[in-house]
């Protein structure tokens, strides 16, 4: 295993922090230092595993306040947010619905009536008279002639 520069610990820790997987990091560090590493090595500097027990108490610590920020701080990922999420579906839709793919389509649709909240969902309010919740069997229409004052037909 070979030693690694801090700058690169750094990024291992704080992906670890962010909750990506050892081979997400083994990746992330390929791609943004060249460096190979391997994926034991990458989970030797996670504390809350068996294999980062070890772990330099700089390290330790840097990965909880990281851990820490990243669960507490939702602001600054769009996906968390709803308007984002909607608009991300609106564009899906529209571009499935311009394929004529509309069994896509219709997932996506109900995937963001689902995503407003109770517009999808068929909801009834449960009363005290169950006599309240029963749909009317008949229906009565009086027509009014306007001709004639007074008369129904």
């Amino acid at each position: 295993m070979a030693a690694l520069r801090s700058e690169v610990k750094a990024f291992i820790v704080q992906a670890l922090a962010c909750f990506d997987t050892p081979s997400q990091v083994v990746e992330a560090v390929k791609k943004e230092f060249s460096v190979d590493v391997s994926r034991q090595q990458c989970e030797s500097h996670d504390p809350t595993k068996f294999a980062g027990r070890g772990l330099a108490k700089r390290w330790v610590d840097m990965f909880h306040a990281c851990r820490k920020r990243f669960t507490t701080e939702t602001a600054d990922i769009p996906i968390a947010h709803r308007a984002y999420r909607l608009r991300a579906l609106g564009r899906m839709a529209e571009k499935a619905e311009s394929m004529k793919n509309m069994a896509l389509t219709a997932q996506l649709l109900e995937q963001a009536a689902k995503e407003v909240g109770d517009v999808y969902v068929n909801r009834q309010t449960k009363n005290e008279n169950p006599h309240d919740n029963v749909p009317p069997t008949r229906v009565q229409v009086d027509v009014v002639d306007a001709r004639k004052p007074d008369a129904v037909t």
